[in-house]
């Protein structure tokens, strides 16, 4: 028949499940932040549903480019700066692990061994000392110290895989815009070298024009002045392509002597993406949830130094076997049982300091929250102006290119014709090549603000509202000029 427990015990045992679901730190509340009905920006681009952001969405096969795709997983998988966001996810999730062991009672078990010969006047005696015991300890989380450690270590683990989450997304951001730059480069390497082609012509033009005394010999010094210029360029578009090839190859975790990317003209589709309203894009954005975790282990660091001004209890207990004596000696059980209770009565204002640095430290957290949520509506801002704005700049761009090249054809023809001058064709040559290049950039521009807002809207979309492509990029089409020069 069981006995019941005496009532003294009982409370005690009541009291200690009691006392430990207890915890000091305060009630987590997000931090406010002024968040507005609308995107200020948005245009065109506003979507009445935008659909659920996902990590691992492969929103970059948007832009319809194979090689670009391949890139960005070699990216994914070998990038040593994800390896070490990796790592660190790693160690947090074990210093989580780590801070809840507390809360059980930790068990021991020790045994030593060991033989002796003592001499006395009366002769030598042998003997062995033997001990075996099992050790535990337990103090009980009255006031929620080691809960609230816990919370502080798992919200921060959560942080960390947000981190994660953000390393990822900005790897893949810079693939793709170190990708739009290189194939910017490569158009403009070819618009270099039909410029060339077409100077080098006109070169000749000139020169057999002077040997007929219809030109002078100044028209041939600013034909080739013209012509080295454009060569000069031509090595800088050069110089740049490789240093956007070496980037792309670190960017793989590759040394850049290992990795070669064929030129190709620039020929990407420029995706739709439905932007996230102000009151998801909070939920959306990796930072913002990492910022957000970080201000909640704040706020559990609160109740860790708030339980430091209370007693600490904690018991312990022991028991084993123990034989010293002949060989023959019988071992003796031995057993122990206690608690202690422990109390800070003077700390010289020790407790006080850290409360007051666990509670800056959860307003220096709530700021950062804010401040980057506030970060993130202006990029988003930004984004959807620059897309708007470029689209707009491009049209405009296109016609000014149109008009230069018939412009660069009149004028080639006149001055074959001797009916105008080799300055005025110089002028209008340069001209082309300045729209022509224009055009070009604000074509890799456009991209790459596609690029910036999808990581500001926090990555890719659920399937249902996948990415869709609005149009496609492509470098211009060469000149009629250029075409009949050659």
């Amino acid at each position: 028949m069981m006995r019941s427990l005496p009532p003294a015990l009982t409370s005690l045992a009541l009291a200690v499940l009691v006392l430990t679901g207890c915890s000091m730190a305060p009630t987590y509340q997000r931090p406010t932040v002024s968040t507005p009905a609308a995107f200020e920006e948005d245009g065109a681009w506003r979507e009445a549903r935008p659909g659920v952001a996902d990590a691992n969405a492969p929103w970059w096969r948007a832009y319809g480019d194979a090689s670009l795709n391949a890139m960005v997983d070699r990216a994914i998988a070998a990038n040593q700066t994800l390896k070490q966001s990796e790592a660190q996810l790693r160690q947090s999730q074990a210093l989580a692990v780590g801070a809840g062991s507390a809360l059980w009672p930790q068990i021991g078990v020790s045994g030593q061994g060991s033989r002796q010969r003592t001499q006395t006047t009366t002769g030598s005696s042998l003997y062995d000392t033997r001990a075996l015991s099992l050790t535990a300890s337990w103090e009980p989380d009255f006031w929620g110290r080691v809960r609230s450690g816990v919370d502080a270590a798992d919200a921060t683990a959560r942080a960390s895989a947000a981190d994660l989450a953000a390393a990822r997304l900005s790897i893949q951001s810079a693939v793709l815009n170190n990708y739009i730059q290189l194939r910017v480069a490569d158009t403009l390497a070819d618009t270099y070298e039909r410029t060339i082609d077409g100077y080098q012509k006109s070169l000749k033009i000139a020169e057999s024009q002077a040997r007929a005394g219809i030109a002078t010999q100044a028209d041939v010094e600013l034909a080739r002045s013209t012509l080295a210029t454009a060569q000069a360029q031509a090595v800088d578009v050069g110089l740049t392509r490789r240093q956007l090839q070496h980037a792309l190859a670190v960017l793989q975790g590759q040394a850049p002597a290992e990795f070669k990317l064929p030129a190709a003209p620039l020929a990407m589709k420029l995706p739709v993406m439905p932007p996230g309203l102000p009151s998801t894009l909070l939920e959306r954005r990796p930072d913002v949830a990492a910022a957000e975790f970080r201000v909640q282990s704040a706020n559990a660091q609160i109740g860790v130094a708030r339980a430091a001004w209370f007693p600490r209890l904690s018991f312990s207990g022991n028991g084993g076997e123990t034989s010293l004596g002949l060989w023959s000696a019988s071992p003796h059980r031995v057993w122990a049982i206690g608690a202690a209770l422990t109390a800070t009565l003077f700390d010289g204002g020790a407790r006080r300091a850290a409360n007051d640095q666990a509670t800056a430290a959860f307003d220096q957290a709530a700021a950062g929250y804010r401040q980057t949520v506030l970060q993130s509506f202006q990029e988003v801002e930004d984004n959807l102006a620059a897309l708007r704005e470029l689209a707009r700049e491009r049209e405009l761009q296109n016609t000014a290119l149109k008009s230069a090249r018939e412009s660069e054809r009149v004028l080639l023809r006149q001055y074959q014709a001797g009916t105008s001058t080799y300055v005025a064709l110089i002028n209008a040559q340069a001209l082309s090549l300045n729209a022509e290049r224009t055009l070009v950039q604000l074509q890799g521009r456009e991209l790459t603000a596609s690029v910036a807002l999808t990581k500001a809207l926090g990555g890719g979309y659920t399937p249902q509202d996948s990415i869709a492509a609005a149009s496609t990029v492509v470098a211009p089409q060469p000149s009629e000029s250029k075409t009949q020069q050659q």
